[in-house]
């Protein structure tokens, strides 16, 4: 090939590749939108929705949707989504929540905790998925996708909200919404076989993000967080006597909070430190992951 030749080539190749690149990003500029709050629901939606919308997180990974504050540059984007699906009652929400709808009237709100049974303050003294030491607005605790009973309420809750929003599209909802139920399930089971035979029914962890985990399979969360506030030295005096009376083996850890007192019990308990994220993506692995740390003791 002549210099002049291979120039020519380049030339075609980069106009074709660029081509290709504002092609495809006006296929995304088209495709209608859907904003939720956290990862896990994004999880299950883009399983529901197929190709049929692009779906959005508002709190990006590594932040807490406890304390997170959107940029300009997503409240003024949210103005393109179709709809916006909350998870319920997360610290996100109570803060944000009606400035999006106040900001965005035309913009479709769906709350995905529609039906489940709220873990609220007042029974967290009486059940054992918990400490009196939740920090949630209403004393509801929204962590309801740690549950895969709740997430099958969840993911029903977004199936009828998809309806409402596409229902040209109601064939393919319906069809995957069947893929996911088969999938939570399959969830649900290696969790119950992995725990049907532990020793230890108890773990410490530092916010209460497993309260519907433990409820639904029998456990006892221990949490180091104390009124959304670091714990005293007397109040972490006590966990180390809670973890050496029920024989706990693990502290969960989280990558949005300081680890440094679930060390100190650590050093003092002998338990075993294990990084989790419920607020990851994948959904069914993590679930899965800290049921095998349990296990594992």
């Amino acid at each position: 090939m002549t210099k002049l030749g291979f120039y020519f080539f380049c030339i075609s190749f980069c106009l074709i590749f660029f081509s290709c690149g504002n092609n495809k990003n006006k296929q995304d500029e088209k495709q209608p939108i859907i904003t939720v709050t956290i990862e896990p629901q994004r999880y299950f939606l883009e399983q529901l929705v197929d190709s049929t919308f692009k779906v959005v997180t508002m709190v990006p990974p590594g932040s807490s949707p406890e304390t997170y504050d959107p940029s300009p540059v997503q409240m003024s984007d949210l103005s393109k989504s179709a709809a916006y699906f909350a998870i319920g009652h997360i610290g996100f929400e109570v803060m944000w929540l009606d400035k999006l709808k106040t900001n965005n009237p035309n913009l479709l709100f769906f709350d995905n905790s529609k039906g489940i049974k709220l873990i609220e303050a007042e029974d967290e003294h009486h059940h054992d998925h918990g400490e009196e030491n939740h920090n949630h607005a209403g004393g509801v605790d929204p962590h309801t996708w740690s549950s895969p009973k709740e997430a099958m309420t969840i993911i029903h809750n977004m199936y009828d909200a998809l309806l409402k929003i596409n229902p040209s599209n109601k064939d393919i909802y319906k069809n995957n919404l069947s893929k996911l139920e088969e999938k939570i399930a399959k969830t649900d089971s290696m969790i119950t076989t992995l725990l049907s035979n532990i020793s230890t029914k108890s773990f410490i962890i530092y916010h209460p993000a497993l309260s519907y985990f433990a409820r639904d399979y029998g456990l006892t969360q221990y949490c180091i967080e104390v009124g959304g506030k670091e714990p005293s030295p007397a109040q972490l005096k006590e966990m180390v006597e809670k973890a050496r009376e029920s024989g706990t083996k693990v502290i969960f850890i989280q990558q949005e909070f300081d680890s440094k007192n679930a060390e100190i019990i650590a050093k003092e308990t002998d338990c075993k430190l294990v990084v989790i994220n419920p607020l990851a993506y994948d959904w069914d692995k993590e679930l899965i992951n800290i049921a095998k740390a349990l296990s594992s003791e």
